[in-house]
């Protein structure tokens, strides 16, 4: 069906009720249809190396249903009950794929960032209480099963480890080297507590067929972390009813039975495993992940161009920072598939926009949504007008409301004004959100709107625009971080008094965390003590400061409170007058404002400079600038 605006939108909404719609109940009884329409038509392929004529592992639909039907009758078979818990930690591959929807058909399944530290890891399988953990089975550059091994110690409730070998996938002579290098993990490094099992190599054992009913109601299929930086993580409930609303958008607005999408985003994040894999599962498209790291996976980005081609790939998935690192080589392979690239996780830039469509031919559609609601909200149309920097309109059957606090209360904000957006659609657990009751307190706007924590507003023409996060948090590359990580490490030092961490703007991750602090009266430490200080004590690799700035006196409220904007403006002002010094160009950022519509906004001295040359070095962030106004 034709996505051309708001017509179309509320066209689908009349047509009848979401509920009329009479859609599937269970993520099992969504993927048994679909497996009956298209048995024999692609599901998902999986290449481990990046080449464009390297070895692939494709599944057909019928080959997905049955492999996801063992995977489920062995979680099963090892406790797992519908409210037990089957986490994973794990790159991407046709095993994650099958661990993803085989645990949550057989209980609830717990995807969890492999890259996290493992007191990191060892705190949500606490949390979420998971009995049983999928991961690797030590592999050469991966130190995974080393960390999941060393979070089992601490995390009792787990069982059983499966563990997945990636060596399969290799082809002579890399297969023959793997077991001679592969890295040894000791009997003693493992958890007394949990049995170590072959995933495979169990799973090939069940039959075929689901062993045990299906369930008859929706209910609970997924737990997904949020962030992660910190002790103890918020952890998102997802129901199957959610899943399946992500699904069926796909299916009715993007998807059909003969798309092929390339998604090298990681399936422990909502967006690949919600907005892709579950549209795939409701349309019968073909899913491709190439290599265990996706994007940060050794050649994706130099062979991307051409494993379009091999694949015939007609959606790209993709977010700002690989946009960027796409856009600096040539599209040297036929791309003439291609049809819409989906952008998500963090703001565009106009210029990284503009370049991609003239390089390729190609118009990105920029969407938004959020762990916290299963995922999808908003998205520019795919076959209507496109405001760059938006986050378009809302999708069907969702109702957005832009709030602001008086002192009467929260009330609904007039268009154009600023506000905190809150949603309400089929994604959205209300009440319930996270496994935390106490975390769900003051989290929705008449007990059925999630308060999103981002701020924004509506335009006139009805399009969505984020002008900034209620929350602090630091977006790098699509990857939250809490600054309250960074401000308590800091905090630590007995020179520091007062600390403030923020992103700061960044022309391939779109932020990147920095810092300001103001010493004790009498102490000294330098920017450089400081930064190393945070190499030790800022327990996530991602979160350590990419700069430090000691200040006099750090801006502050009225009540004390460290004022955030003001730092923001002096990063933006720091960062953009970097880049217009290393680029030769005369022009200067004399001010940063803080727009009504755009938010913050850098005003340039142009000096000599056109704008089209400042446009170049500074359209590569997201944070929007203007000339300098006259006096």
């Amino acid at each position: 069906m034709a996505f051309a605006g708001i017509a179309d939108r509320d066209a689908i909404q009349n047509e009848k009720t979401y509920e009329d719609r009479k859609l599937p109940v269970t993520l099992f009884g969504q993927l048994a249809e679909t497996a009956a329409k298209y048995p024999a038509h692609n599901a998902v392929s999986y290449q481990i190396t990046s080449g464009p004529a390297d070895k692939a592992e494709t599944l057909t639909w019928k080959e997905l249903l049955e492999k996801t039907c063992q995977a489920a009758n062995l979680f099963r078979d090892l406790g797992i009950g519908e409210q037990d818990v089957v986490a994973y930690v794990l790159p991407n591959c046709n095993e994650t794929v099958l661990t993803l929807l085989g645990g949550a058909i057989a209980g609830i399944a717990n995807p969890i960032n492999p890259l996290l530290e493992p007191e990191q890891i060892a705190a949500i399988l606490r949390e979420t209480g998971a009995k049983v953990v999928v991961t690797l089975r030590p592999f050469p550059k991966t130190d995974v099963a080393e960390k999941v091994a060393e979070a089992v110690r601490h995390a009792p409730g787990v069982n059983t480890v499966l563990e997945v070998d990636l060596n399969r996938y290799l082809t002579p002579p890399k297969s023959w080297i793997v077991p001679l290098i592969r890295p040894r993990i000791d009997n003693k490094e493992k958890a007394a507590h949990a049995d170590y099992k072959s995933f495979n190599r169990e799973a090939m054992k069940q039959p075929k067929t689901l062993k045990f009913a299906d369930a008859t109601e929706d209910r609970v299929a997924c737990y997904f972390h949020t962030g992660g930086t910190t002790g103890m993580p918020k952890v998102a409930q997802h129901k199957y009813s959610g899943l399946i609303y992500n699904g069926w958008l796909g299916d009715t607005l993007l998807f059909d039975e003969t798309s092929n999408i390339m998604c090298p985003l990681p399936l422990f994040h909502v967006f690949a495993c919600h907005v892709i894999l579950m549209a795939a599962i409701c349309s019968g498209a073909h899913v491709v992940f190439p290599t265990p790291a996706g994007y940060r996976g050794e050649g994706v980005f130099d062979n991307f161009w051409k494993l379009i081609e091999r694949w015939k790939i007609t959606f790209i998935i993709t977010v700002p920072t690989a946009i960027s690192a796409k856009m600096q080589r040539p599209v040297d392979a036929d791309v003439s598939t291609v049809k819409t690239a989906f952008s998500g996780s963090a703001p565009l830039p106009l210029e990284l926009f503009r370049r991609f469509e003239e390089a390729t031919g190609v118009t990105i559609v920029e969407g938004y949504g959020l762990t916290e609601a299963t995922c999808l909200v908003s998205c520019n149309p795919v076959d209507g007008p496109k405001k760059v920097g938006s986050i378009g309109v809302p999708l069907p059957y969702t109702d957005v409301r832009i709030v602001k606090q008086t002192p009467e209360g929260a009330v609904e904000c007039a268009t154009d004004e600023i506000g905190e957006i809150c949603v309400s659609n089929p994604g959205v657990f209300a009440g319930h959100t996270y496994t935390e009751a106490v975390k769900n307190a003051d989290l929705y706007y008449q007990d059925s709107h999630l308060r999103t924590g981002d701020l924004g507003r509506m335009d006139e023409d009805g399009y969505l625009w984020i002008t900034g996060r209620a929350k602090d948090l630091i977006i790098r590359g699509g990857h939250n971080i809490d600054p309250g990580e960074i401000e308590e490490a800091l905090l630590g030092h007995e020179a520091v008094a007062f600390a403030g961490a923020i992103g700061q703007p960044d022309a391939h991750s779109g932020e990147l965390p920095c810092a300001f602090v103001e010493l004790v009266d009498g102490a000294s430490a330098t920017a450089e003590e400081l930064m190393d200080y945070c190499k030790v004590h800022v327990h996530e690799r991602a979160a350590i400061p990419k700069h430090m700035t000691v200040l006099d006196e750090l801006p502050k409220t009225a009540v004390g409170k460290v004022f955030k904007p003001d730092l923001r403006k002096n990063a933006i002002t720091r960062v953009y007058n970097d880049a217009l010094m290393k680029a030769a160009q005369p022009a200067r950022v004399e001010a940063v404002i803080d727009d009504k519509k755009r938010g913050l906004v850098a005003q340039v001295e142009l000096n000599g400079a056109t704008a089209a040359e400042v446009t170049t070095i500074l359209g590569a962030f997201s944070r929007p600038w203007e000339e300098m106004p006259t006096e």
